[in-house]
């Protein structure tokens, strides 16, 4: 069975979506960021299926297809990778290897696991990520924790008990000041 990993960008205050301020995950450019783009290689190279909500698939879609010259490797992954957007009112994904999920989201992504492949990777996509934590079909958490405080904007766990069931397994610091934390369903 395949695994289902959310992989976020994290403020300390635990923030993944501050849609009234938002933080530069990529820094100013005069940080070594060598190690967090090898890290980020590694885990594209694991996984094979991309799962998103309708907003992030949009904004992907409108931005990655047009980057002709992507030295992170990004958009070749991106343009490679099968991608899944679940969405109610989305017909045609518009973009290659994409299949849009119209029906119930446990069962949709149960099969999605079920299938053979490596891992299935969810990021940003708030609303599905909470309704995929709700239905408990997270396997994995990989938190790239920033150092940075904003305090307002929408958080990972809504239901703070969430983290009592969480295991770390590990922790990986970066020249940039940038944590992953990765942990696993207990």
């Amino acid at each position: 069975m395949r695994a289902l990993i959310v992989t976020e960008n994290i403020t300390l205050d635990g923030v993944i979506d501050a849609t009234d301020g938002w933080f530069d995950p990529a820094g100013d450019g005069d940080v070594d960021q060598s190690d967090l783009e090898a890290e980020l290689r590694t885990q594209r190279e694991a996984a094979d299926a991309l799962l998103m909500g309708r907003v992030t698939f949009e904004e992907m879609r409108g931005y990655w297809p047009l980057q002709t010259d992507d030295p992170s490797g990004t958009a070749d992954y991106l343009d490679a990778v099968s991608k899944y957007v679940v969405s109610g009112t989305m017909r045609d994904p518009e973009w290659d290897r994409s299949t849009v999920l119209s029906g119930a989201l446990v069962s949709e992504v149960e099969q999605l696991k079920a299938e053979d492949g490596r891992d299935i990777v969810t990021t940003g996509s708030i609303t599905l990520v909470h309704g995929l934590i709700e239905a408990g079909l997270v396997d994995e958490y990989r938190l790239f924790v920033y150092p940075v405080v904003i305090g307002r904007g929408r958080r990972l766990f809504v239901d703070p008990s969430e983290t009592s069931r969480l295991r770390l397994e590990d922790v990986q610091p970066f020249h940039s000041g940038v944590v992953l934390l990765r942990y696993r369903r207990a």
